[in-house]
């Protein structure tokens, strides 16, 4: 489990197609090579991803992780490539703050910027309003004031329309995420709050 809350930005080093039919992909990021181990779990992006692979190359630490044909269909991590830049964070312990929601790191669907508004009202501040739109199966699960990952960072829903929902996002996180670099048409892996989804399935139980 996971809590949105973004810790580094990773960089794509490699991404190689495997026999298996796999991609076997390596990310830098600022994490300790000491605290790294092979079995763990890092939300890369959204997507909760098994670290197969760790090591340090100028520096600087590298971790592996293998996508499989589903993830690849799914979420954008078939669209890596060399550079790509990915929203890390490493898997909840007991007694870590619950700074976001709980999330699970696994992706529900593509959800496609419509629109961004920079609020430009006060020069010092820069915030960011982003429209969405969610295939409309998915649409059932999000609500005013209820929560949502995109790209793995935790956000707030402000309003919803149809098939299309906004949220805000703060100076903080469009500086220390890649939500900064979003614009119209660009697609981010999304996930629904795990209580939504529990919620939905008791009232079809009934």
């Amino acid at each position: 489990m996971f809590t949105g809350i973004v810790t580094d930005v990773g960089e794509v080093r490699s991404v190689k197609p495997r026999a298996d039919n796999l991609h076997r992909i390596i990310i830098t990021c600022v994490y300790p090579r000491v605290e790294l181990i092979e079995g763990a779990s890092i939300a890369c992006s959204g997507v909760c991803m098994t670290v197969v692979g760790v090591g340090e190359d100028g520096g600087r630490t590298w971790f592996a992780v293998d996508a499989a044909a589903e993830t690849l269909a799914l979420t954008t991590v078939g669209r890596w490539r060399h550079g790509w830049r990915v929203n890390l964070e490493r898997a909840l312990k007991f007694g870590d703050e619950l700074g976001g929601h709980l999330v699970a790191g696994h992706v529900d669907g593509l959800a496609s910027v419509v629109a961004r508004e920079d609020m430009t009202d006060n020069p010092s501040v820069d915030m960011a309003r982003l429209v969405l739109h969610v295939p409309p199966a998915l649409t059932r699960f999000i609500a005013p004031k209820g929560s949502v990952a995109l790209d793995g960072v935790s956000l707030t829903v402000n309003a919803v329309d149809g098939d299309t929902f906004s949220v805000l996002i703060i100076p903080h996180t469009l500086q220390v995420t890649t939500l900064g670099a979003l614009r119209q048409g660009d697609d981010v892996n999304f996930e629904i709050d795990t209580m939504a989804r529990y919620a939905a399935r008791l009232m079809d139980a009934k």
